[in-house]
């Protein structure tokens, strides 16, 4: 593979692993629940509106949009969060005001970002080193890493800020940051409208029918119980997160040359035949809890058991429905199905640590001395299955629109390895 393609995720919401493992059900070994942490990083939190009144927005030494942002805070005296992660570069915080003021222009602000970086890395890369050795020779590289890293920075903004424009187009709002209200530490943290149907629409049907695959794994027999409530641990919330948001992504990349395919009618025989559902895995009827959701809803779901290097028992007859993408999926040769599995770019992979990071904050946990996580000092927060379905369609869409964005800033400015 490539040096520049992603390959670990280093938040605890993410992997110990490589993306492009795939498990023995033929599905990708997207995520692993390991216990190789760094160090605390940064917390985000939002991006949020500008305060009363008007401000001139403006950024870059060359051609660049100037804008009239103007904005009211609530009853509250307080402003409404559009996403939970805050952009912090000055491209990043000239989108944030261009995305909440007139996000009609936010395609052709980027435009002119990507342009700009891109006359920057040209220069960058005509620029002759000193012919001094020594101190000049390193000064200039450290200079030429600098820029390097500043430009990745707002790289990774400029997705990010599509992918919410992408939510804003749809009239959908993203999950503000997971967080008790203060008047009520132990209380729900789910009070966010139903968007369901709105974010089915997103999907081809048999995109959403994988997805809806992926939801019953995950929520078990209390997937069609919206008004349970269960306890569970941020972490474990978070990680399924993550881990449903490289599920959307790998989805849309299958999906695409899936619908091709159909389009153009080449697609297998054995695709067109007539789809029988497998027949479910009879529910339990055990009491709502954090520890059904993390047992039940992630240990054995066919692709998280896969991941973990094993098969749960009934492998995909756990509830799963027979789709023509699913089957499309598993035609796959090995060396493919690890291609789509992959994470495409380091920029893509550190959206989905801090957005992850931004929504569920930075949880503490300690390694023991055998080695082990000890996260006992991990927050529970309490949450219905209603509200866990919305996380998990969100999440997938969320890697959906990442592609989508991923693909079409590279075809202006490249950085995709692989």
């Amino acid at each position: 593979m490539e040096a520049g393609a992603a390959r670990v995720v280093r938040s605890p919401f993410g992997m110990s692993r490589p993306f492009n493992s795939v498990g023995r059900s033929g599905v990708p070994d997207f995520v692993r629940f390991g216990t190789k942490l760094t160090p605390s990083i940064k917390h985000y939190t939002s991006i949020y509106q500008p305060s009363s009144g008007h401000r001139r927005v403006g950024f870059g030494s060359r051609r660049c949009l100037v804008v009239w942002a103007s904005s009211s805070p609530d009853s509250a005296g307080s402003t409404a969060p559009i996403a939970p992660l805050q952009l912090e570069s000055p491209v990043g915080q000239f989108l944030s005001q261009i995305l909440i003021s007139h996000p009609h222009l936010v395609p052709a602000a980027v435009e002119q970002q990507l342009e700009q970086l891109q006359t920057d890395r040209d220069a960058e890369k005509k620029k002759e080193e000193p012919s001094a050795s020594g101190t000049d020779l390193v000064l200039s590289r450290r200079i030429a890493e600098v820029k390097a890293k500043e430009r990745r920075k707002a790289l990774e903004e400029i997705l990010y800020t599509l992918v919410v424009q992408k939510f804003i187009d749809a009239n959908i709002s993203l999950i503000p940051t997971i967080a008790p209200s203060s008047s009520d530490p132990p209380g729900r943290v789910d009070e966010w409208p139903s968007q369901d149907d709105k974010l089915e629409q997103l999907h081809s049907p048999e995109a959403y029918e994988m997805i809806q695959n992926h939801l019953a794994l995950i929520l078990g027999s209390r997937a069609a119980d919206s008004t349970a409530v269960a306890q569970i641990s941020k972490l474990r919330v978070g990680q399924v997160y993550a881990a449903s948001v490289m599920y959307g992504y790998f989805l849309k990349r299958v999906d695409q040359r899936f619908q091709l395919e159909k389009t153009m009618k080449i697609l297998p025989n054995a695709l067109n035949e007539a789809e029988s559902d497998i027949q479910p895995a009879a529910g339990g009827n055990k009491e709502a809890s954090g520890e059904e959701f993390s047992s039940q809803g992630v240990a054995s779901h066919p692709e998280v058991s896969s991941w973990s290097g094993g098969m749960s028992p009934g492998g995909f007859n756990n509830g799963i429905k027979a789709s023509r993408l699913r089957n499309y999926v598993m035609s796959f040769d090995g060396e493919t199905l690890q291609r789509y599995a992959t994470i495409r770019s380091k920029e893509a992979v550190s959206i989905i640590e801090k957005h992850t990071e931004a929504l569920f904050g930075r949880p503490e946990i300690f390694i023991t001395p055998q080695g082990t996580v000890d996260s006992s000092k991990d927050e529970l927060i309490k949450i219905s299955f209603a509200g866990l379905k919305r996380l998990v369609l969100e999440a997938a869409t969320f890697g959906s629109f990442l592609w989508d964005v991923e693909s079409h800033v590279d075809s202006r400015y490249h950085f995709v390895m692989n």
